[in-house]
């Protein structure tokens, strides 16, 4: 596991995270881990997503504490490419990180069984 996972995800989750990802798509998304930092520090972000496959694991890993130190809910998947491509981003890019700024009504059922999921996980 790399340094910047605190906690393994599972497939399915990983699988609701990427859902909730493309739900949130014509919403507000920040992208990238300088907008992600940003954000999180702000305490203006409703969720963040972190790539595991991030090379430099350096590029991220002080997302997943400032999200802690500011009460913010953050999920894993396994792929920047396949992050990316939930979020709408052009075919080829990457995306390290990303920040849902606003979760719509129609994703906040979705957002909740995340958050559920997530803090069975960090218990």
């Amino acid at each position: 596991m790399s340094v910047h996972i605190r906690y393994e995800t599972p497939e399915d989750l990983s699988n609701k995270i990427y859902e909730l990802v493309q739900a949130c798509n014509g919403a507000r998304i920040k992208r990238g881990s300088n907008e992600v930092t940003k954000v999180a520090l702000r305490k203006t972000a409703a969720f963040v997503v972190i790539a595991e496959d991030v090379n430099p694991p350096e590029l991220v890993n002080h997302i997943p504490l400032i999200c802690e130190d500011n009460d913010i809910a953050y999920g894993y998947v396994p792929s920047q490419e396949f992050l990316a491509k939930e979020a709408g981003m052009e075919p080829g890019v990457k995306a390290a990180s990303l920040a849902l700024m606003e979760v719509p009504k129609a994703a906040q059922e979705m957002l909740d069984e995340v958050l559920e999921t997530i803090k069975g996980l960090k218990a």
